[in-house]
């Protein structure tokens, strides 16, 4: 198992990027993939057409998510915190995403560098 934490800087405020990562019409809108997503604590959401699944753990409005992302019947539990905070450029997006499984961290940090936030920074520019 193996862990990732990297700083994305998104130009937007930090309650504009939470709604863009929490509500399913703006997921829609900057995936261009269909997104299943709620802010109920033990809702489960699906990204990518399912590409990406889990439960989501808890919310701060305009300052954190916490989510399990499904590995099978992994344990420990995969878990992703993302928390925003202000920066002079926008938003400074803090991502902790642990207990990645070896075979599949490569493309996790890929799918964060590129599709997850590369994709939510080019919305935004």
């Amino acid at each position: 198992m193996k862990d990732f934490k990297k700083y994305f800087i998104v130009p937007g405020a930090p309650e504009e990027v939470y709604l863009a990562l929490t509500l399913e019409a703006t997921l829609k809108l900057w995936t261009g993939e269909e997104a299943e997503m709620s802010t109920v604590p033990g809702s489960e959401f699906s990204l990518w057409e399912g590409s990406i699944t889990g439960k989501n753990i808890s919310f701060e409005e305009g300052k954190k998510i916490v989510q399990e992302w499904y590995f099978g019947e992994q344990e420990p539990a995969s878990i992703v915190t993302i928390k925003l905070h202000q920066h002079k450029q926008g938003t400074s997006a803090e991502v902790t995403h642990t207990n990645i499984p070896d075979e599949a961290y490569e493309d996790m940090v890929n799918g964060w560098n590129e599709n997850y936030f590369g994709l939510l920074i080019s919305f935004y520019q």
